[in-house]
């Protein structure tokens, strides 16, 4: 019977590992990772309010004319969890502008990916996950300020306007088609919500950030 129940155990702690393995939360939302989240400032700030529903924890993102950032460093092993999910809702949006431009470059809600290619910041590679206002999904192009960023709509309020949808999609291969790179581990992850350049006003919300082995 004890040997039944080491073998039992060690069966479900191998279970636990390789579910964690495969599961990597990219963010918490709690008061104690929201105090240590990097902020970054492009005009004005955003302003990020935390919150929780039947779901867990979520941020709320308030953008008026303005645009700022929250940033981690996190090591990501994409060969082990190339997809990155997330959970996402625009309550108000950005109708009406040129997302591929520079005056019109806002949106939403964002989930940016990093890839250090250099000594500097702006040798970073990235893409630009969105919610996009304006256009259709599947849709991308290069930012209208650095060639070095994608942009890539995951969800549009075309389809889900003040609606909690859940989305997935393979930075692996992403980085490989849009960056002709061979990405096997991500140096960041950051949230942006904006509106600085159209000086419109934006409402979202993001929840259960994470990467997955499929």
């Amino acid at each position: 019977m004890k040997k039944l129940f080491l073998v039992s155990l060690l069966t479900f702690i191998l279970f636990l590992n390789k579910t964690f393995a495969e599961k990597i939360i990219a963010f918490e939302f709690t008061q104690n990772e929201f105090a240590s989240l990097e902020k970054k400032k492009v005009k004005g700030e955003t302003i990020w309010t935390l919150g929780s529903n039947e779901k867990g924890n979520y941020i709320k993102a308030e953008a008026n004319a303005a645009g700022s950032g929250l940033g981690k460093k996190i090591k990501i092993d994409l060969k082990k969890t190339p997809f990155l999910n997330i959970t996402w809702k625009v309550e108000k949006d950005l109708v009406g502008i040129d997302e591929s431009s520079k005056k019109g470059h806002d949106y939403a809600a964002r989930v940016f990916v990093i890839k250090k290619t250099g000594m500097t910041a702006l040798s970073n590679k990235a893409i630009n996950y969105v919610f996009s206002s304006n256009n259709n999904i599947g849709e991308n192009w290069r930012s209208p300020y650095t060639k070095q960023s994608i942009d890539y709509i995951l969800s549009t309020t075309k389809d889900n306007f003040n609606k909690w949808v859940t989305v997935k999609v393979n930075v692996k291969d992403h980085f490989k088609k849009f960056h002709n790179l061979d990405v096997n581990e991500l140096n960041g992850i950051a949230l942006m919500s904006d509106t600085d350049n159209s000086g419109l006003s934006a409402v979202s919300y993001y929840q259960n950030i994470y990467f997955s082995a499929k």
